[in-house]
C-alpha cells in the first residue's frame, strides 16, 4: 500500500513510523537515542528504551527494510523444519505500542561531533546517543574467486531472507548423486555452529530426496564450536555423505569460480552442483563509517557495550569487539538489555544496575536431534568474560536431544517476542 501524507496521519498503527523528511518533527525537546539496525540488539534496545523510559526518551529507529528475516533458525528453512515466513517479523508493533519511530532508510554516515547520522534517502537525524547494532559484511577478497556480485550463484545465505530461499532451491535442484561445496569461515563470524548446523540441515535435506549426494566442506580452522557433537551426529544420521577437509588438507587454500560452479581446494578441482560461500567477516559498514572500529570490529566497554572511542555511541551484537561472547543473537540480545538500561540512566538519571550477560545457542542436527553450547558473562576490566559454561554431552539420549529442541522452540517464540513486541 502507498500513503499519501492524510492518508499517513489517518492511519493510526502506521502514524508512528516516520519517513524521513518528517524525522525532525518527532523531537519535542526530549532526549532522542538514535539505533541503526533492527535486529537481535537494535530492536531489543529499541523497545526496552521506549518501553521502560515510559515516554520520557525519544527513541527513533534505522532499518532497511521492512520485514526482518532472523539468522537464527534459518537453517532450519533449508533443512525443511521451518518456512520462511515463520522467521520473518516486522516493526509494527514497535512502533504502534511502544511509540518507536521506525524510518525504513540506510544509514551512509555519522558525524560525531555534530551528533547526526546521514541518511541515504536525504538529510541527518541528530542523536543525544547513538546505538550501532548494524550486523556484518564481509571482508573484501576473502574468498578468492567470490565478491557480493556472485552471491547468486554461490549464496552466502549469511543475511537471511531471499538467501536462505535461494539456497534451499538450489539444494533442492541438486541433480541425483550431485556434489554440495560449503566454503566455511575463518574466526571470528556470526553463530559460530552455523555454518556446521547448516551442513546438518543439508544432509538432512538431501537424505530425503537426493541420498547419494555428496557433501564437502572446505575448512580454514582446525576446530569449530561443537565438533565432537556435529561429527558424532553426522556419523550417525549422515554416514558417509559428509566430508571435512580441514586446514591441515588445505582447506585453508580456496578458490572458486562461480560462472564455472568450480571450487579448488589447494589445487584440486571440484565441480560444484551447489556451493554455499561463507567469506570472513567484519562489523557492518555503519560501524566503520562513524570511526568506532579497529580492524574489523567495534572495540566496546564491556559493563554498558559503549564504544571504546566515543561515549555517547554503543555498539552491540557481531560488530562489537568485546570478549568472550560469541557473535549471536543471543548475545545481542542480551547486551542490547544492558546497553538499554545503560543508555536510560545516561539520560534520565534512573537507576543503572551491574551489568550481567548471557548466551546460548542450539543446533538441529536432525529430527528431533538438538545439541546446545552456552555460558554466562560478567564484565572486567579488560573484557566481557565468561564465568559459567555449559554444553550438550555426546551420547545422549534421545529423550534428551529431543527436550533440547524443544527448549530452543520455546526460546526462538521468547526471544522474537522480546525483539519485537
Amino acid at each position: 500500500m502507498t500513503f499519501n501524507r492524510r492518508a499517513f496521519i489517518g492511519t493510526a498503527a502506521a502514524a508512528m513510523t516516520l519517513s524521513a523528511p518528517m524525522v525532525r518533527a518527532a523531537s519535542h525537546g526530549k532526549p532522542r537515542v538514535v539505533i541503526v539496525g533492527g535486529g537481535a540488539g537494535g530492536a531489543t534496545a529499541a523497545r526496552y528504551i521506549a518501553k521502560d523510559s515510559e515516554g520520557e526518551i525519544d527513541v527513533l529507529l534505522i532499518e532497511p527494510t521492512k520485514t526482518y528475516y532472523t539468522c537464527f533458525f534459518s537453517n532450519l528453512v533449508i533443512g525443511g523444519f521451518r518456512t520462511i515466513d515463520s522467521i520473518a517479523h516486522s516493526y509494527g508493533t514497535l512502533a504502534s505500542e511502544y511509540g518507536v519511530n521506525v524510518v525504513h532508510d540506510w544509514a551512509v554516515g555519522v558525524d560525531r561531533d555534530a551528533r547526526t547520522v546521514a541518511l541515504a534517502g536525504g538529510g541527518s537525524v541528530p542523536y543525544d546517543k547513538l546505538i550501532l547494532s548494524p550486523g556484518i559484511d564481509f571482508v573484501d577478497g576473502a574468498v578468492p574467486g567470490w565478491d557480493v556480485t556472485a552471491q547468486n550463484a554461490m549464496p552466502h545465505a549469511y543475511k537471511a531472507g531471499s538467501q536462505t530461499a535461494l539456497l534451499k532451491a538450489q539444494v533442492e535442484a541438486m541433480p541425483e548423486g550431485g556434489t554440495f561445496v560449503m566454503v566455511a569461515p575463518p574466526n571470528p563470524f556470526r553463530c559460530p555452529p552455523g555454518p556446521y548446523e547448516r551442513i546438518s540441515m543439508v544432509a538432512h535435506a538431501l537424505k530425503q530426496t537426493n541420498p547419494t549426494a555428496k557433501i564437502i566442506i572446505a575448512d580454514p580452522k582446525a576446530n569449530f564450536s561443537k565438533q565432537g557433537l556435529f561429527e558424532e551426529g553426522w556419523e550417525q544420521h549422515y554416514a558417509g555423505m559428509i566430508t571435512r577437509i580441514g586446514p591441515d588438507f588445505g582447506g585453508q587454500n580456496v578458490t572458486v569460480n562461480p560462472a564455472e560452479m568450480t571450487v579448488d581446494i589447494d589445487g584440486e578441482v571440484i565441480k560444484a552442483d551447489a556451493c554455499n560461500v561463507i567469506p570472513a567477516q567484519k562489523a557492518g559498514r555503519i560501524a566503520e563509517l562513524a570511526g568506532v572500529t579497529e580492524g574489523n570490529w567495534a572495540p566496546v566497554n564491556p559493563t554498558d557495550m559503549s564504544s571504546k572511542a566515543d561515549p555517547d555511541i554503543y555498539v552491540l551484537g557481531d560488530a562489537a569487539a568485546q570478549g568472550d561472547m560469541p557473535k549471536s543473537g543471543f548475545s545481542a540480545n542480551s547486551q542490547a538489555k544492558v546497553c538499554a538500561n545503560a543508555v536510560r540512566g545516561a539520560l534520565t538519571g534512573s537507576r543503572v544496575f551491574p551489568a550481567k550477560y548471557a548466551n546460548t545457542c542450539w543446533s538441529l542436527i536432525a529430527t528431533d536431534d538438538g545439541v546446545k553450547v552456552g555460558a554466562a558473562y560478567e564484565p572486567t576490566a579488560e573484557k566481557i568474560a565468561s564465568v559459567d559454561s555449559f554444553i550438550s554431552q555426546n551420547d545422549e539420549d534421545a529423550a534428551t536431544r529431543k527436550t533440547t529442541y524443544q527448549e530452543s522452540l520455546g526460546w526462538y517464540d521468547g526471544i522474537t517476542t522480546d525483539m519485537f513486541g
